[in-house]
């Protein structure tokens, strides 16, 4: 995200916050690994990971919309 701060443009801006949308995901994938191992341990994390990922998303969808007007 802090990368994401010292975009120059809007578009800049988005693809960046995409980049770390993607990393969410991955992050998904790893605690999935790690539950295999450790369970119960993903729970803890998971609510964490959804309210980001709907942060971001809704970041997003605000930016295209104003890329738009």
């Amino acid at each position: 995200m802090a990368e994401a701060q010292s975009a120059e443009t809007m578009a800049d801006f988005v693809h960046k916050l995409k980049i770390a949308d993607k990393e969410v995901n991955e992050t998904y994938y790893w605690l999935g690994i790690l539950e295999k191992q450790i369970p119960g341990f993903s729970r803890q994390l998971e609510p964490d990971l959804i309210e980001i990922k709907k942060l971001l998303s809704s970041i997003i969808t605000t930016c295209r919309r104003k890329m738009k007007k």
